[in-house]
Order: structure tokens, then sequence, then C-alpha cells
């Protein structure tokens, strides 16, 4: 159900809700899929097009995040892995495994023995599913490896994850939770919203005119945008200090390979992709702290030469051109310490009829969604309809194309 430009005299049944979400990303998509599933009735507003912000700026990936074993993330690792699986289940045409390749040379930080352990440990992880081994692959082959540098190398390991295409993931969300009856509005901004005794009363506006609507929980799924959300409220909620990190991806105008390469960046052993993105190759990502208007981020001039420094040094005979870039922000909790070892679990802001989402992966949209959810209910109590469906579940139709 489309939003409605109805009229907005406050006691109209249509400006009633449970729970209205702010933020259509991956992340507001989940928690208005979860809500209208469990029975309540819900709202999500998103102030461009469904997953037009950081969702669709990613690494198009849905992985456990190997790397974040070195942080000893288990859990984090675990539960991405389970929410891999279940998406390769439940949205086979937007979510397809692919083989990714780990080269290892005379110089890489990362030793034979670690990386192995590592590749061990992911795949026990994984409940030791035997589509996600991995293995070594002979030097024989080394020569198929679309024009890997064999300068130097002494390994390869090879192993399973899954890609998908962000944007129509997002999008498919969104779908399931509008055919469960929850109304969507895309393009709606958020004006400002008020605490009242029941909840908050929340002014939007559309197209064409303003709204209020009323709800008894409000969910700030803004992403990067959530601490300049959280000032339109009144009185103003608690927020997250909070770092935003920018992550910049290429395209490059010809695919090196039908399969993904993992490499270790040799200025600084950040982990980097190389991927097939439909005809292109995809290639990032970097982590550029960001102090700005997350509405003005743009790739910059030395994140360009490290990723093209990085692929010429892994691909020397590769002649692609960059045709296109992208840039998106990450929210990491504030610290002193750098970005690649802070913690990549998703952080909470709560009071009373309120939730603000900070973090979190694409890969745990569905598992964050569930946590949310949780709160929710908490709060609110059972949901007076029935429950209409459960996201661990409800396949997600194919997306349909934005307009």
């Amino acid at each position: 159900m489309t939003v409605a430009d109805n009229n907005p005299s406050e006691p109209h049944p249509g400006n009633q809700f449970d729970v209205v979400v702010i933020g259509g990303g991956i992340m507001g998509a989940g928690v208005v899929q979860a809500a209208q599933a469990a029975g309540y009735h819900c709202l999500v507003l998103e102030k461009n097009s469904w997953g037009s912000g950081t969702s669709s700026k990613s690494s198009k990936l849905i992985h456990g995040g190997l790397r974040y074993l070195q942080s000893w993330e288990f859990s984090l690792v675990r539960e991405s892995l389970r929410e891999r699986t279940r998406l390769l289940s439940l949205a086979p045409q937007l979510v397809y495994g692919n083989w990714f390749y780990i080269p290892l040379y005379e110089g890489s930080r990362l030793r034979s023995w670690q990386l192995r352990a590592g590749l061990t440990l992911y795949w026990l992880l994984s409940g030791c599913r035997t589509d996600a081994r991995f293995n070594v692959v002979p030097p024989a082959e080394w020569p198929e490896l679309a024009g890997l540098k064999t300068t130097g190398l002494k390994k390869v390991y090879r192993y399973r994850d899954a890609q998908t295409d962000d944007t129509k993931l997002t999008s498919a969300v969104i779908q399931s939770a509008e055919s469960l009856g929850a109304e969507v509005g895309s393009p709606a901004e958020v004006i400002a919203a008020e605490s009242t005794p029941e909840g908050y009363r929340v002014l939007m506006k559309t197209a064409s005119r303003e709204r209020a609507v009323h709800c008894r929980f409000l969910v700030n799924a803004a992403g990067p945008w959530a601490n300049q959300m959280a000032r339109r409220i009144t009185p103003e909620p608690g927020h997250l200090d909070m770092d935003l990190v920018q992550g910049t991806h290429l395209l490059l105008d010809r695919k090196i390979s039908d399969r993904c390469f993992y490499l270790e960046s040799p200025s600084d052993g950040r982990a980097v992709f190389v991927l097939p993105w439909y005809n292109t190759t995809l290639l990032g990502t970097t982590e550029t702290g960001f102090d700005g208007d997350p509405d003005q981020v743009l790739p910059t001039a030395a994140e360009r030469d490290y990723l093209l420094g990085i692929l010429k040094h892994y691909f020397p005979d590769y002649d692609g051109r960059v045709c296109g870039e992208m840039a998106g922000l990450r929210v990491l909790p504030k610290a002193a310490e750098g970005f690649h070892h802070r913690s990549r679990e998703v952080e909470f802001v709560e009071n009373s009829h309120y939730l603000a989402i900070y973090g979190g992966k694409l890969t745990g949209y569905r598992s964050t969604a569930e946590k949310v959810l949780k709160r929710i209910q908490k709060k609110l109590g059972p949901a007076s309809a029935g429950r209409r469906g459960d996201t661990r579940r409800l396949p997600l139709p194919p997306a349909k194309e934005q307009s």
C-alpha cells in the first residue's frame, strides 16, 4: 500500500500506525517487514528511493565476514553465515553463491597456516556445510586465474560466499512488507516528530503535500543520517557518538573474471575485493574518515589511486578503464582506534517509544530486524492483528524495477 495523500486530519484512521520506520535502506526495510509480519500496522518512509543511500553502495556481498575473525567477532560471523544460508534459500533470484580466491605471496602479511585456520573456523561456524568447504588451487591452474600475478605466488585458497544486487534486495524486502499490508512512502521526507503520551506525532512531506501521522513506536533507521534525524525529534532522543567512514568502489568497463578475488592491500594489509558485477568489475573498498554532510559524499582522488594501485599490483596486464564510481558511508561507534579493527556489531539507542539503529551489515539485516522487533514487542505488547508471516521462512519476491 503506497502512502496516500489523504486528509491530514489527525483522527483519520489512515493516520494511525503501530510503528513508523524512518529510512528505506536495507535496515529500515527489514524492520518494517518483520514488524508487519508480526501483526503490527506499519509505515516506512524514505526521502529518496528505496536503498538509495548506503544500501546501494556496498560491496554487494552476502557473507559471514571472513576478516572479522581476526578481531574475534565470532558471534557476528556465525550470525552472518546463518543469514547467508537463509537468504540463498529465500531469495535465489537475488542472492547467489560464488567462488572467492585468496592469493598468498612471499611478502603477504597473512601466513598460509593462519588463512587455513581462519577458513576452517569459517567452515565450522557455517555449520560444516558441504557447500561451504574451502580448498587450495593447484599451481597448474594458476594460469587460469584471469591474469592474476604469479611472480612470488606461494598459494591460492578458494572458498564459497555469496553476492547480491543490494538495491534490488532492499526493494524486494520493501515489496514483501507491502504485500503483508505495510504502507510505504517514497519519496517521503520526515520534517519533524514530537513525542506524545501514546507515542509520536510525525510530520512528513510527500511530493504534493504535508501529512501528519501518529505511531505508538518510532524507529530511526536513517543510517548515516540517524543523528540528523534525531535532532528533528522533540524532545531530542539520545544518540550515539559515531564516526562516519567512507567506502569507495570503482566500476571497471571490462570484467576480469566471473569469480571473486579477496586481496590484501600491499600498502596497509586491508582487504580489497575484485568482483564481477553484471558486465563490469567492481573494485573496493576503502576506509576514509568522513566529516561532512552525508548527502555530499563523493569518491576522492586518493581513494581512486589507492584502489587502482592494488588492482595494478595483482593484475598487471589488465587494461580496463574506470566507467563508474560510488561512495557510501558506514556508521561506527566513535573510538580512538583505527576503523579497520572496530566491531561491526549493530548498536541501538532506545528510550520510551523510540529506537535508533546504528551500523549493521547488509547480510544481517533480517537478524537485526528481529532484534528490533523484540524491543517493539516488549514495549507495545502483542500485536492486535494476528501474525502474517515469519521472515525466517518468508520467500522474497523478485524486485520490481523502480520508476
